[in-house]
């Protein structure tokens, strides 16, 4: 039994249809979420549903019962809650005697300044104490933390932020979802740490000339000082510790926290990553 937690969110979704995809068996696939009525369309496709809420951990032992492979999906929040969080589904885990486990962390946890490394270095630790068998899926950065809203910054021309000419080697949710999917369901990962990246990086720079040039609409990158991103980002309606996330892991971009490139992603996944054109057209077409 393969077991995927956060599978109503993007990447969680991702991986599930990658494992369906990949021809696992609905009935050998179970799913943990918050909300089981948001999964009702995996349910129709004979999957298991279990409610499981990372910040309830007494149901989480449950929810992971019978799992041989367990993807550990990262939380989202501020990263004194996912500490106490991520932290409780480590300990179900090893409650429930899973056979192995596999976690989204992020690039370099190990050493990234980023602060959103805190908590993906915590549990690293916590995962590695546990003594459960495990895969580190250091993720870079999604396209579609720009991508998303890369329609409106076309239509204002231009686009806002705090990273300076710091590269991103950031790569599509699919790509990343494509690798958990090889972990889950191949041999040979146990105990290994996988750095995932894009194939190249970029900068914001390169995100507005790529999105002009697919447009045909000027766009521009302009870097703004960080107490004036922050308050870019409060107007938006952002909470204040995702405004304080956000501003900082700008800053450290800057810096060159995101930016080295490996071949492990391409390596898992048998193919090159979706790439900065082709992120920027699917997301304007």
């Amino acid at each position: 039994m393969i077991v995927v937690t956060g599978a109503t969110g993007h990447l969680g979704r991702l991986v599930v249809d990658e494992l369906l995809r990949r021809g696992v068996p609905a009935a050998e696939l179970a799913v943990v979420v918050r909300t089981p009525a948001k999964a009702a369309g995996l349910a129709e496709l004979g999957i298991d549903v279990r409610a499981g809420d990372y910040t309830e951990p007494a149901n989480l032992a449950a929810a992971f019962a019978g799992a041989e492979r367990l993807l550990f999906v990262s939380a989202t929040g501020p990263n004194s809650e996912r500490v106490t969080s991520h932290r409780s589904v480590v300990e179900a885990a090893a409650t429930a005697g899973v056979g192995s486990i596999a976690y989204t962390s992020i690039a370099d946890a190990d050493k990234n300044p980023i602060e959103l490394a805190d908590v993906h270095r915590d549990t690293e630790a916590a995962i590695v104490a546990s003594g459960l068998p495990y895969t580190l899926l250091r993720n870079n950065w999604y396209f579609e933390n720009y991508t998303a809203t890369l329609a409106g910054a076309v239509e204002r021309g231009g686009i806002v932020g705090a990273a300076g000419n710091g590269r991103l080697a950031a790569a599509s949710r699919a790509d990343f979802a494509a690798a958990a999917a090889v972990v889950l369901t191949e041999a040979g990962h146990e105990g290994k740490v996988y750095e995932l990246t894009g194939d190249s990086a970029w900068t914001m720079a390169e995100l507005a000339a790529t999105a002009a040039a697919h447009s045909g609409t000027p766009v521009a990158y302009t870097d703004l000082p960080a107490e004036q991103y922050a308050a870019v980002l409060a107007d938006v309606g952002l909470p204040p510790y995702m405004v304080d996330l956000l501003v900082d892991a700008d800053l450290k971009i800057a810096e060159g926290a995101l930016a080295d490139v490996t071949d492990d992603l391409r390596t898992l996944i048998g193919r090159p990553t979706t790439t900065l054109a082709d992120a920027v057209a699917d997301a304007l077409s």
